[in-house]
């Protein structure tokens, strides 16, 4: 994996809880298949308020043309679902940049591999738009918006980065001997 994710942004606010990620009705969709993945990823944010007139993924599609998404404090409180950053991989979803994430969201980004939850300082999400280019340097810990050229510090990732990498927990653990390979 490259130390460089950059992509459009799709910009949301605060508090995005995971029912707006992936309702419920759609967690009956099991990752593991891989035609039910795939839709998955057409559900991402699909739960999203009437106020959000640009949808994450087009009506029809399978993939979102966001490989960002922007957002405020809270990002993923709610419910505890896996389904949540598995539907937001699945639509192509690299990173999910915030000013902080509900502790159960962040986890299971790391434990299933699918997103990497770049937590910031700085309220992008108040200062760009849906669309606007965005690049993460993990390695140097920093996002900078293309167009302007404004960057900022984000927290480093440390150890957990490793296990994104790997594809999630259970791949980290196969390819470090923890656990035998399948």
């Amino acid at each position: 994996m490259s130390n460089i994710i950059k992509g459009k942004a799709f910009v949301v606010g605060d508090n995005i809880d995971t029912d707006q990620i992936i309702p419920a009705q759609y967690l009956s969709l099991v990752p593991t298949i891989p035609e039910e993945y795939e839709k998955l990823g057409s559900y991402a944010l699909i739960g999203l308020p009437d106020e959000y007139t640009t949808p994450y993924v087009a009506d029809g599609g399978m993939k979102s043309e966001y490989s960002i998404i922007v957002g405020g404090k809270n990002f993923g409180c709610g419910s505890s679902r896996e389904h949540a950053p598995i539907s937001l991989g699945a639509a192509g979803c690299q990173a999910v940049i915030a000013n902080s994430f509900a502790r159960i969201f962040f986890r299971n980004c790391i434990a299933t591999g699918e997103v990497y939850p770049v937590e910031i300082e700085a309220e992008l999400n108040h200062e760009i738009k849906t669309g606007d280019e965005v690049e993460i340097d993990l390695a140097n810990k920093t996002v900078k918006i293309v167009a302007s050229g404004k960057s900022c510090a984000s927290k480093d990732l440390g150890a957990v980065k490793a296990v994104i990498e790997a594809g999630g927990i259970f791949d980290y653990a196969r390819n470090s001997g923890m656990i035998a390979k399948k």
